[in-house]
């Protein structure tokens, strides 16, 4: 079974490639000023992920790929893409505010406050649904919502922060 091979190897280009972005990114950040915060739960976001990941491949490496599912995953992609592009170098994966700068209201945050975070959630769950691993996608979902409760409250109470410092 190739095509599980090639999907999983794709996405974990894509999740090491935006790390390397996110790394950039962040350091631009920082260096223009930028605070950043939930610096605490960043490794458990990263363990989440990375476990998610592995996990799928060593499951998911020789089963057969669902193609409406893949579809559905193909769908987050581009609205990934969008989120990211919209963000432009303001995208990393840590919670960085930088003072005195508004929020990003161009692109799909003119409709959704966090639409990274719903493509994240939708991703989690509908690659393990590719290979037929309902369970799995169950599960990871469930983490995955306990992690974003935090992160959004996380990044709310900064960006809110950030919001009042420009009144």
């Amino acid at each position: 079974m190739i095509l599980p091979v090639v999907i999983l190897g794709l996405v974990t280009a894509q999740r090491l490639g935006e790390l390397v972005v996110a790394r950039r990114n962040t350091q631009r950040l920082l260096a223009r000023g930028g605070e950043e915060r939930g610096a605490a739960h960043y490794p458990l976001m990263v363990a989440l992920h990375a476990a998610w990941l592995g996990g799928l491949w060593l499951l998911a490496w020789d089963r057969p790929a669902n193609l409406a599912w893949l579809a559905v995953y193909a769908a987050l992609e581009g609205l990934r893409a969008w989120t990211l592009a919209s963000l432009g170098s303001r995208w990393t994966t840590r919670i960085i505010v930088l003072p005195n700068e508004a929020l990003i209201r161009k692109g799909p945050y003119r409709f959704v406050s966090h639409p990274n975070y719903l493509v994240v959630a939708g991703e989690i769950a509908v690659l393990p649904l590719v290979f037929g691993l309902g369970a799995y996608a169950a599960a990871f979902t469930a983490l995955n919502a306990a992690m974003l409760r935090l992160r959004v409250r996380t990044e709310r109470a900064a960006l809110d922060e950030a919001t009042r410092r420009l009144a």
